[in-house]
């Protein structure tokens, strides 16, 4: 998978006889860098990790939360770059209004924030009103105030401000992403709990800082962050005045620049056992933890190698152990280092494959058992999906009613005896016509 991430990627197969299973735990996926260089060993994904989707110790809903005022504060497509600029670090939660995992997501959310601002405040300021402490344990503040530096937690919504979270690349809901210098540091992944993103953050700035001492830049970062404050004036003056004269943003905000580390891939190996009778298996994104966008989801990819029947059926045949026609050969895997990309939303590549059962003297395995290779016809075509469904790499496969047999015969030695004395008998014969023949015409030409 050229673009899809390996916590994403899931295989499935599917039979007529009801067959549908989820397979993915039973092949391996390496995660790819943008280039496509697999990682290493660590970077092996196998499964999804399961998390905790939403704090159980908040209690009160998100509109409880909100009566006393809204602490994650609501970002759009102008003052998100305010506060790139504004704030060191800014730590945002990307949603949509329908995802169920985002509704269950937002109380936890407006507790970190509030949790984040009354640790602010007692260390900012060295007070923090008794009613306030009502809303968070001191637990999470102890866990919030060994952050050095406050961290603005802030939202998005995709539903409202698309362009923006198309800019940003944003391909599931919820996506927590953490900016550090006004730049992406990370995506959030862990618990979704407010001690274990507390404790994440402060992991996140430690780092930094440490960063900043080792380049030694202290001072350069000073300097920045001071001009950052004066061009912040200018563009929140020019802000109001776009609102106040209702400006419009343009109509083409597709963002053309392509960076590699933001789209990584997923090399899939493994073995698939599916029924003899017509099926499918596709690689589609899915998520335990999150609400995919459809149109972000991009499931482009290269086949390496796809074969159907024991894996030493392949190996014997492109190893030469066995005796075939250099033509049928490569008939066993024709799709080998094909890719199929697609530059559209909404489209995905379907294969449709007819599999003729083939057998051939000597395949065997080496107990002796024999074997059955499998030749594949096949043809791609792009497909078109509705806007709110996902994309999947489909391979569709169908047997042949026919099967070919392919083996050798040698002739024996008599056989050729009797072929040398039909080629005799037949020369003698030959030339007795045509002395027969010879001869009639020249006793008819005495007679004249």
């Amino acid at each position: 998978m050229m673009d899809l991430r390996c916590e994403w990627a899931v295989v499935d197969t599917v039979s007529v006889l009801g067959t549908d299973q989820n397979i993915t735990a039973h092949v391996s996926k390496w995660n790819l860098d943008g280039g496509g260089i697999r990682k290493r060993f660590q970077g092996r994904n196998k499964n999804q990790k399961d998390i905790a989707l939403f704090d159980e110790d908040v209690t009160e809903t998100h509109e409880e939360l909100l009566e006393d005022g809204e602490q994650a504060v609501s970002l759009d497509y102008h003052t998100f770059k305010y506060a790139l600029n504004d704030f060191e670090y800014l730590f945002v939660d990307f949603f949509a209004s329908w995802c169920s995992h985002c509704r269950d997501l937002a109380p936890t959310w407006e507790t970190l924030a509030e949790v984040m601002e009354e640790t602010v405040a007692e260390l900012v300021e060295g007070q923090v009103d008794e009613a306030d402490w009502e809303e968070i344990t001191r637990k999470e503040y102890e866990h919030t105030k060994a952050a050095e530096k406050p961290v603005m937690i802030a939202k998005v919504d995709c539903v409202l401000h698309h362009a923006l979270c198309q800019e940003n690349l944003i391909m599931a809901y919820p996506t927590l992403r953490l900016y550090v210098d006004g730049e992406h540091a990370d995506d959030y992944r862990g618990h979704r709990t407010v001690i274990e993103m507390a404790d994440w953050l402060v992991q996140k700035e430690g780092k930094h800082e440490k960063d900043l001492e080792a380049s030694d830049s202290i001072v350069t970062f000073a300097a920045q962050a001071a001009r950052r404050r004066m061009e912040i004036e200018g563009d929140e003056a020019k802000w109001l005045n776009e609102i106040k004269h209702k400006y419009r943003r343009g109509q083409n905000n597709r963002n053309d620049n392509w960076d590699e580390s933001e789209h990584p891939g997923c090399r899939i190996k493994g073995s698939l056992m599916i029924d003899r009778v017509p099926g499918n298996f596709h690689i589609q994104a899915r998520s335990n933890q999150h609400d995919l966008v459809p149109h972000m989801t991009n499931v482009s990819h290269i086949v390496h190698e796809l074969s159907i029947g024991d894996p030493l059926t392949r190996r014997m045949i492109t190893g030469g152990k066995v005796e075939i026609p250099e033509a049928v050969k490569d008939k066993f895997s024709p799709m080998d280092s094909n890719s199929y990309v697609t530059h559209e939303y909404h489209q995905a590549y379907h294969h449709y494959l007819k599999v003729v059962t083939t057998d051939i003297e000597g395949l065997k395995s080496y107990k002796g058992r024999q074997l059955k290779a499998y030749q594949i016809i096949y043809s791609s075509q792009r497909a078109l999906y509705g806007y709110d469904k996902i994309p999947e790499a489909k391979f569709i496969y169908d047997l042949a009613p026919i099967a070919v047999n392919y083996k050798k015969e040698q002739r024996q030695w008599y056989d050729y005896l009797t072929s040398l004395m039909a080629i005799i008998g037949g020369t003698f014969t030959l030339v007795g016509m045509t002395e027969s023949g010879i001869n009639a015409a020249l006793a008819k030409r005495r007679r004249r």
